[in-house]
């Protein structure tokens, strides 16, 4: 689980355990977080716990919800990310004990923790706790050919306002998870049932009606 930090100027507010499967943030009385600053909408945003996964969702409020400086729309949160919202700062933090913080530790060679989508072939054999780069490369398409390393915590993909995912790497591995649009992605031709997968080396994904290919070592 993970908990949210709130401060103003530095000084910290409140701090709040995520403990349910959507936590409103907003002004209104009514939220499970309140902020009562004019800056903040009635039903600013809310964060919706999947697993062991948190995403937070703007609720096309009035100034926008903001992570470490990036407006969003939709987005998986990561650990230590700092979500803006006016002039209130929101600190995401995973607690200590959880399954990412367990495999960080492993020594190589040690047998990782079942972690549901389980640790494939991310690990390479190098040791649980090393994760090597990855790469998405593009089959089809006006870009068919192009090769994108997957440098940042978070690669966003695909059309906005058609269809977005996005690719969280993790200490366990890669995740791939439905960020907006009607449809979900396939992943080997089977739709994204639930909000996020853990992705193996050759595993073909299509997006935006374009397929692309995650090659990881």
């Amino acid at each position: 689980m993970g908990k949210l930090v709130v401060s103003l100027d530095g000084v910290v507010i409140k701090e709040v355990q995520i403990t349910k499967d959507k936590t409103t943030l907003g002004r209104r009385p009514y939220n499970d977080i309140v902020i009562d600053n004019l800056a903040i909408s009635g039903e600013h945003a809310v964060l919706q716990m999947v697993g062991n996964d948190v995403f937070i969702e703007d609720l096309n409020s009035t100034n926008g919800t903001y992570i470490n400086g990036k407006a969003i729309k939709k987005q998986l949160l990561a650990d230590n990310d700092t979500v803006e919202i006016g002039k209130y700062k929101i600190k995401f933090l995973l607690n200590d004990g959880g399954d990412y913080e367990k495999t960080m530790i492993l020594k190589p060679g040690a047998t990782p923790p079942n972690l549901g989508g389980g640790p494939g072939s991310s690990f390479g054999g190098l040791g649980a706790a090393v994760i090597g780069p990855a790469s998405i490369k593009v089959l089809t398409g006006a870009a068919a050919g192009r090769e994108v390393a997957l440098t940042k915590v978070v690669t966003t993909l695909g059309k906005p306002g058609v269809q977005v995912a996005s690719i969280t790497k993790r200490p366990t591995g890669y995740v791939f998870a439905h960020v907006e649009g009607p449809q979900r992605p396939s992943v080997n031709g089977i739709p994204l049932t639930g909000e996020s997968i853990a992705l193996r080396s050759g595993d073909l994904i299509e997006l935006a009606g374009t397929q692309m290919q995650f090659i990881q070592g």
